[in-house]
């Protein structure tokens, strides 16, 4: 639900005027003050400091691939198509998450199963897409798509490189605002690439940057890199963990019929929900089979 806002929010930025630029470096810019405040009251930021000081290269490029390389194409893809169908695109990241394991991490296989599992999720993100096939020129319908991809591979990819760098040593509220200040840097360039182009921005983005933060960039990343880290030595659990985001299409158009006025997904797609959820209890229930034969053995 916290990672919905994002793509709602970013669709009425952009139907609103404001620049992707702005939606996406105001968004790490925000969360930078509340996650410093967190962890300097659980008396952290000393470890933080010195983790990311012996590793300094490893922190930037890793925060690069997990947080700009992931969260800028992201904003992009927002200025061709409704949020939902940004958001239905980005369930890419679930099979991404699963793929990438054996390229960039040793001794790891591919979970056949939970990959199974996670292409059925594809199905119905597929179906989705349909709907707009035939609105949208076949340009507009790639410079919207190839984004999230890059996207939907980054994101996972920074996660996991990040755990496997911080070795368990840090909490997630640690890693997070580890990797939101060694990302600043490239943000902030941004901002001015932005500020060239556009000129600064509205009061509303703004304001709708400001709720993205906390929704998403904070609660929503906090929650989900919780969940990653609990998992992080368990491929298949932590597919299962990532494949949770398909739900958040189902938040994406509920918002978007509420607050943007958006139309109703045609029969099609639909359908193409109706398979995302089945592909989510299909995970859940695949774990509780697991732990149950684990359990009677």
């Amino acid at each position: 639900m916290f990672f919905a806002v994002t793509f709602i929010l970013n669709r009425s930025m952009e139907l609103s005027g404001g620049s992707w630029v702005w939606s996406s470096s105001l968004r790490f810019i925000f969360m930078l003050p509340f996650l410093f405040l967190i962890v300097l009251f659980r008396h952290n930021l000393k470890q933080v400091i010195q983790k990311m000081k012996k590793q300094r290269f490893t922190w930037l490029g890793w925060s690069f691939v997990g947080f700009v390389l992931f969260y800028a194409p992201l904003t992009y893809a927002a200025s061709y198509g409704p949020g939902w169908l940004v958001a239905g695109t980005w369930q890419l990241t679930i099979v991404g998450g699963v793929l990438i394991s054996p390229v960039f991490f040793k001794n790891v296989k591919i979970p056949v199963r939970a990959l199974c599992i996670s292409f059925i999720i594809l199905i119905g993100v597929a179906m989705i897409q349909l709907q707009s096939a035939d609105t949208l020129a076949l340009k507009d319908i790639l410079i919207g798509i190839i984004p999230v991809i890059v996207a939907g591979f980054a994101y996972p990819l920074g996660n996991r490189k990040m755990m496997e760098v911080c070795g368990g040593k840090l909490d997630t509220f640690q890693r997070v605002l580890g990797m939101t200040l060694a990302s600043l840097p490239f943000w902030l360039m941004i901002c001015i690439f932005g500020w060239i182009k556009s000129g600064g921005p509205s009061t509303s983005q703004l304001l709708q940057s400001f709720i993205v933060a906390i929704c998403s960039g904070v609660a929503a990343t906090t929650l989900f890199f919780i969940a990653t880290d609990r998992v992080r030595e368990n491929q298949s659990k932590l597919a299962a963990v990532e494949a949770t985001q398909s739900t958040q299409v189902l938040f994406v158009i509920i918002g978007e019929i509420l607050l943007l006025s958006a139309p109703l997904p045609n029969s099609v797609a639909s359908i193409g929900l109706i398979v995302i959820i089945t592909g989510m209890l299909l995970h859940s229930t695949k774990k509780a089979t697991e732990k149950q034969e684990k359990l009677t053995a």
